[in-house]
């Protein structure tokens, strides 16, 4: 009587009801546990089909190469055999899992002594490029290294807050003056005078505040200022190697930027400080409602505010892009920049924390805020679209597609016309408060690189890629 599961005489045999099959107890109740079915004929079968035999007991015989001592001791000897390479295996693997251990452990250390010593010579660095200037030559890729400067100083604090109290008090309440421009004047407007100027590839233009001087720059570096009054340069000045990429006015003092890095200052013709932190190209300039404070952008990715009661640097902040435009709220408490990664970034001016983000089509060609304090005009490198940003939603409220390059927008001081200039002509919008309605009253076919506002906005001022000056005036 063997075992249908085994083959082997069984030691409790037990016959399935179903079957009559004899199996042995142990390996049948296991069976069924897993399986619930006869394993002879298939059928549902549980403990309860199982009937036990009564039979004598069975001794199992040994196998036959365990009947005799010499056969006994060469089991003995194999199993000892077996132990003593388990053993040699264990030791093996415990002296490679030292070995292991170690390594990792060297290496540990030796990773966090590399750690220290970088951070050292990292702070190291730091402190030696916070005091360095650096001069270049024009950026290729703008990834230099910069350092963030610390904040500015309690007295600029002071300024920034005291000028937006006071602008952000008067500014919506300020009626528009009796004397400045309509859209019927506008409608009139066509190129009064044109005036070439001596400076190659000039792509700036700046009016200074009494709107009797312009400030002009080209790719030699070279400065002018253009009386409009006698219709000529009046005065020339040098801004040092690389190209003149920015202009513009604080006060009297005229301020270049060029490629090569640099920020220079002139009252009257004398050179009254010179600033080399960019490395790379400085692509604009800003000035703050105060007067006091002046700003830069550059390829290097960062930007920096100059106090101009001193003449000195007052921080540098780095940002995550490469900077292509500056402009400040008109109430001095925000900095706008854009970025070649199609980002125009607004940053909090005390703090120089990071206020918001807004993302254009590509990368930003020129900004402009309005006077109502809520909007910003911009647009992007090779767009025809002019976009109009509201810094309370955070998101475009009107577009403005004059079908032509944009090179320049800029918002008059009322903030009820925007110049949009390009190479195919010039555009001024409108915006009504009263009918919250758009209207177009000027669109000229002068080309235009730059533009500026004259006197009470009666004029505009262009500048073109062959070095023109063309004045715009009522007929």
């Amino acid at each position: 009587m063997l075992c249908a599961i085994s083959g082997e005489a069984p030691q409790v045999p037990v016959a399935s009801r179903k079957s009559g099959t004899v199996f042995e107890k142990r390996l049948i109740e296991a069976y069924i546990t897993e399986n619930g079915r006869d394993p002879v004929t298939g059928e549902e079968l549980s403990s309860d089909d199982l009937v036990e035999l009564k039979t004598s007991r069975i001794v199992r015989p040994r196998p036959p190469t365990l009947t005799s001592i010499p056969s006994l001791l060469s089991v003995f000897q194999n199993e000892w055999d077996a132990l003593a390479l388990e053993s040699y295996t264990l030791r093996q693997q415990l002296t490679q899992t030292r070995q292991e251990l170690s390594t990792a452990l060297y290496q540990n250390d030796a990773a966090v002594r590399v750690i220290a010593r970088l951070s050292r010579e990292r702070d190291e660095t730091r402190e030696a490029l916070s005091g360095l200037s650096v001069r270049g030559g024009p950026a290729t890729n703008g990834d230099a290294m910069q350092v963030d400067s610390p904040g500015l100083s309690n007295q600029l604090i002071a300024k920034i807050e005291a000028t937006q109290e006071r602008l952000s008090k008067t500014r919506r309440k300020r009626p528009v003056p009796a004397d400045w421009v309509t859209a019927d004047a506008l409608n009139s407007f066509a190129p009064v005078e044109k005036a070439k100027i001596p400076y190659i590839d000039a792509r700036s233009l700046a009016v200074n505040a009494a709107c009797d001087a312009i400030l002009l720059g080209g790719s030699d570096g070279k400065l002018g200022v253009y009386s409009i009054s006698d219709k000529t340069i009046i005065e020339e000045l040098d801004a040092g190697p690389g190209r003149v990429t920015d202009t513009l006015w604080a006060e009297r003092r005229a301020i270049a930027a060029t490629s090569a890095g640099s920020v220079k200052i002139f009252e009257g013709s004398q050179e009254v400080a010179t600033f080399s932190r960019h490395s790379g190209e400085v692509t604009a300039l800003a000035v703050h409602p105060s007067g006091d404070i002046l700003a830069s952008v550059g390829v290097d990715k960062s930007y920096i505010f100059y106090d101009l009661t001193s003449n000195t640097v007052a921080t540098q902040t780095l940002t995550d892009a490469a900077l292509t435009t500056a402009e400040f709220h008109p109430d001095g408490h925000l900095f706008a920049a854009g970025g070649l990664d199609g980002q125009i970034k607004v940053y909090d001016v005390k703090s120089g924390a990071n206020a918001a983000n807004f993302d254009s089509t590509g990368p930003i060609a020129a900004i402009s805020f309005s006077e109502n304090g809520t909007w910003l005009a911009s647009a992007a490198k090779g767009s025809t679209v002019v976009s109009i940003w509201d810094l309370r939603k955070a998101a475009v409220i009107h577009t403005i597609d004059v079908a032509s390059i944009i090179s320049a927008v800029h918002w008059e001081f009322t903030g009820q016309f925007l110049a949009i200039a390009g190479p195919s002509g010039l555009v001024v919008r409108q915006y009504s408060k009263s009918s919250k309605e758009w209207s177009e009253p000027l669109k000229n076919a002068v080309p235009s690189v730059a533009v500026g506002w004259g006197l009470e906005a009666n004029s505009i001022y262009c500048l073109d890629a062959q070095g023109f000056i063309s004045v715009l005036k009522a007929q």
